[in-house]
């Protein structure tokens, strides 16, 4: 075998490799939703998440404070582990009900009365990569109300 003929062999090679990785790629991004795969995918689903979250922060100091024990807001969960965090967090936004989105949330602590909590950005960042992990809990919860029974068994862990 001469130099030229090693050369193309280790050409068509890398190619070959190149084109599996590019397309497990796709098939992980197809899987997670964000790319449409002919067959597999339904052409009747039509997603819209609109996330509007404002920061208006007032500050109001009231001396005559009286704790309310029938708030309807409840508390962030300190106990739920940062997987359980991203597993309700992806059911809610494929549940695709805004009510529902914002309800977990606001559980989580990533909005308050206050605003939008600093570790919001982060956790979104964390949540793509925990995407790309956990591909089989994502297909689990493809559909809007096996997501939205998903957030309901879990959102009071």
């Amino acid at each position: 075998m001469n130099r030229n003929q090693k050369i193309a062999l280790g050409c068509g090679g890398a190619s070959c490799l190149g084109v599996i990785a590019v397309v497990i790629i796709a098939v992980l991004l197809g899987v997670a939703g964000y790319l449409t795969i002919p067959g597999v995918s339904s052409s009747n689903r039509n997603r819209n998440s609109n996330y509007n979250l404002n920061t208006n922060r007032n500050s109001n100091i009231n001396t005559n404070s009286t704790p309310n024990s029938n708030s309807n807001t409840s508390s962030p969960s300190s106990t739920m582990s940062d997987d359980d965090k991203h597993k309700l967090l992806q059911a809610a936004g494929m549940a695709n009900d805004s009510e529902l989105l914002q309800k977990v949330l606001r559980k989580l602590g990533f909005i308050t009365d206050s605003g939008v909590s600093d570790d919001y950005a982060q956790f979104i960042k964390d949540h793509a990569a925990w995407g790309s992990r956990n591909v089989a809990f994502v297909n689990s919860i493809r559909k809007p109300e096996a997501a939205r029974a998903y957030v309901n068994a879990h959102i009071n862990d």
